[in-house]
């Protein structure tokens, strides 16, 4: 009797029709354009569906309602995941609109494209920073035409306020302007005689006075007197600090995340996942596992997520708590087939890489002047960095709660891209885009893991066999970490060379890696995926300093570990090896690293102004300590960090780090401080210990005793510099990451004398 007769199989897929994603490389927009290249973009005011508000409020666009007791309801199409959206985005809505941030309710966005994430597709291509032709400029307005076709809605890349900036302040100025004429209609006087002021609208000569909401149903029939956008001066509520509207439920416990989702009738479903990378399940022994206390079912669902999203190999054990099913998913007995990858180790990852490098297998993003000819008579400084894989970690665990019944999916879930989760649950049950509900949550830590949609089509298979009652999927903290989606190992090999004033002359870099984004499409959007991958290289081909001799060139392996976006994605690697390098070559030329960034940075004063900020506040180190600088530009803003460093015991221990930011208009400076906190925190923890291995195609790591995040005491203090600008909002999220590593290690080599080339940072 085959193993399996007893384990319910989770039903095969149908294939509905449903929409196409279309992302890769350098011909993204192809198709797309013919056409209707040359129209403009499309609008991104008014919803294909008039928004669903209650209790007589009314839709002013696809962004604005207002109810008769004068609140107000945005729709914030972005998760908050901790990073304040939440307050950042109401913000701009009740900036134009002019209304008190305290009447400001959050509706979630329904499934249409006018949420699309636009921003994050149109700098989806490797333009260096000081490319300001005609092709790029064509080429992101071209983009962000495909962004706005496609309708994808998602939470990364540090995109949110960059992206709505423009739209949400636009939602909140239309709606005003359909108030001012409806009152002037009603009063019978010339629109530029109507004011508004917080909530209300005014006609002075005459004393008159009304809220909004006793003009909402007017105003949506009016058509609307232009209202200009304000100038950066005019601002009351942007750039000023605001308190984050989620912190009281977080602080009180009423806030629901994924995990809370509590939909009536729910059952828990615990998962047993292959060990080993690619391996499935060659037979199950679920009798005894049924006969235990709560325990409902037993559910192989392989089958049906063959092909699709994050597709692991595994079983789930469904019952009625979820201790009941994890226990006896842990019972459980399985046999499994180690698949293809069953050699696999670290060690074999580097290799691979390695052997990359001494090809000529590579893809050159960024080239100046002439490298041989300046090597020519020439000291060559030489130095290899390496950086691990990664792990997301975040304090929620992996889930997601699904329910299947009469044709429809319900779907209660944290994400970052609720179109794609739709899709896939869609896909997965055989219904209808349109047939599938989704309700979001707020995310305990996203950090990259929720832009993948693998345990929406692990609760839908599931649920297909639920007989019509919600499950909810958790994984184990175990589950989490080693069936993860990797921030990818890298190798890199630079060369630098000096001339005799000590200036750099030349810089070549060539990394090594596997390509996420390739991954990324080809696992969540079933689309082939081709072409240079930026991600591999940011941070790298892309920096401003002033060196007359570049060539920065990547070589992609074919990784099979699984590889996902992870806070700053390859900023957060390539990061550390530029600013380490940096300071090498400074050490070499004899010169203060600090003075040799500022020579090189002449032509950028933003840079400039940034880097002497941090060294300002910082000062000068104490002793028995030092301070190590690194300056680094990503998702638009411009981070210098000063990490204030000690050695003790052959201890690594970061005491303090100051960090300014350029980041243009600082929407809310509270939410940008508590980001750069929570960046150099997120990413010591990486610097000093963060590490995945691998071992016979299984990860080594398994929880927080072997993959440490930074504890409370080992948590510096961090100071953060705002630079005031009034430039357009740039990335907040992930900029503050990428130069803590460099920052450090670099303080390490001044106090030791070891170069550090490696992460983690470890002394010999």
């Amino acid at each position: 009797m085959n193993d399996l007769e007893h384990v319910k199989p989770a039903a095969a897929p149908k294939k509905p029709a449903r929409r196409r994603f279309l992302l890769s490389g350098a011909g993204l927009a192809g198709a797309l354009l013919v056409g209707w290249g040359v129209t403009p973009p499309r609008q991104r005011l008014m919803a294909q569906a008039p928004l669903p508000v209650q209790d007589g409020a009314v839709a002013l666009n696809g962004w604005v309602a207002i109810a008769p007791d004068n609140t107000v309801s945005v729709v914030v199409p972005r998760a908050e995941m901790g990073q304040g959206v939440s307050t950042a985005l109401p913000m701009l809505v009740a900036e134009e609109l002019d209304v008190p941030l305290a009447s400001v309710r959050i509706l979630q966005a329904p499934i249409d494209k006018i949420y699309a994430n636009v921003a994050v597709m149109r700098e989806n291509l490797p333009f260096h920073p000081d490319d300001t032709g005609n092709t790029r400029a064509v080429t992101q307005w071209a983009l962000a035409k495909v962004a706005r076709e496609l309708g994808i809605n998602l939470t990364g890349g540090s995109s949110s306020v960059k992206d709505l900036w423009l739209p949400m302040r636009e939602a909140g100025a239309t709606a005003r302007g359909l108030l001012i004429a409806a009152a002037s209609s009603t009063w019978q006087v010339p629109p530029g005689q109507v004011r508004t002021q917080d909530g209300h609208l005014f006609h002075d000569a005459s004393g008159r006075k009304a809220s909004y909401g006793s003009f909402a149903a007017a105003a949506a029939q009016a058509t609307p007197v232009e209202v200009p956008l304000k100038a950066p001066h005019a601002f009351r509520l942007i750039g000023h600090a605001a308190p984050r509207r989620d912190s009281r439920i977080k602080v009180d416990g009423s806030a629901r995340f994924g995990i809370d989702a509590r939909p009536e009738g729910m059952v828990y479903a615990a998962l047993r996942m292959s060990p080993t990378i690619g391996g499935t399940i060659a037979g199950v022994s679920p009798v005894p596992v049924l006969a235990m206390p709560g325990v409902l079912s037993v559910i192989d669902f392989s089958g049906a997520l063959e092909g699709q999203t994050g597709a692991q190999a595994g079983v789930a054990v469904v019952a009625h708590t979820f201790w009941q099913a994890r226990q006896a998913a842990a019972a459980l007995s399985i046999r499994w087939d180690e698949g293809p990858h069953a050699a696999l180790s670290t060690a074999t990852l580097f290799e691979q890489m390695a052997a990359a490098l001494d090809g000529d297998d590579e893809h050159v993003y960024h080239s100046r002047g002439d490298i041989a000819a300046a090597h020519e008579g020439a000291k060559v400084i030489r130095a290899e960095y390496r950086a691990p894989l990664l792990a997301h970690a975040a304090m929620e665990p992996v889930n997601c709660t699904a329910q299947v019944s009469g044709g429809k999916v319900r779907l209660w879930l944290s994400t970052q891209v609720p179109t794609i989760a739709v899709d896939i649950a869609a896909k997965v049950a055989g219904v209808a885009v349109a047939d599938v509900e989704l309700h979001e949550h707020l995310i305990g830590g996203g950090f990259g893991r929720r832009l993948e949609v693998d345990m929406v089509a692990q609760a839908v298979a599931i649920a297909l066999q639920c007989q019509g009652r919600p499950v909810q999927v958790i994984w184990s903290r175990e589950d989490d970490i080693m069936h993860d989606v990797y921030r990818p190992a890298a190798l890199a090999r630079l060369e630098g060379t000096l001339d005799g004033t000590g200036t750099i002359r030349s810089w070549s870099s060539r990394g090594a890696s596997g390509a996420l984004g390739h991954q990324f499409v080809r696992r969540n959007l079933g689309l082939p995926a081709a072409g240079p991958d930026k991600t591999t290289v940011e941070g790298g081909y892309d920096m401003q300093y002033a060196i007359a001799h570049q060539r920065i060139a990547h070589s992609a392996i074919d990784s099979a570990v699984p590889l996902g976006n992870w806070r700053s994605v390859g900023h957060s690697q390539n990061a550390f090896f530029k600013e380490s390098f940096v300071d090498e070559l400074a050490h070499a030329a004899g010169k203060d690293p600090v003075a040799l960034r500022r020579d090189m940075l002449a032509g950028h004063p933003r840079q400039l102004a940034v880097l002497d900020a941090a060294v300002r506040r910082a000062g000068s180190a104490p002793p028995g300590r030092a301070h190590g600088v690194a300056l680094h530009q990503s998702y638009g803003s411009i981070v210098a960090q000063v990490a204030e460093v000690s050695v003790e015991g052959g201890e690594i221990r970061v005491h303090r780090v100051v960090c300014a930011i350029d980041c243009g208009i600082a929407v809310n400076p509270n939410l940008v401080a508590q980001q750069m906190e929570s960046s150099v925190i997120f990413g010591l923890s990486a610097a000093l210990a963060g590490e995945i291995t691998v071992t016979g195609g299984k990860i080594d790591q398994g929880n927080f005793g072997d993959y440490p995040v930074l504890r409370m005491p080992q948590a510096p203090r961090v100071e953060t510099v705002i630079s005031l600008s009034s430039e357009p909002p740039e990335g907040v999220g992930e900029p503050g990451v990428p130069p803590v590593a460099p920052a450090v290690a670099n303080a390490v080599f001044k106090l030791t004398g070891q170069r550090l080339r490696s992460l983690p940072l470890r002394l010999s």
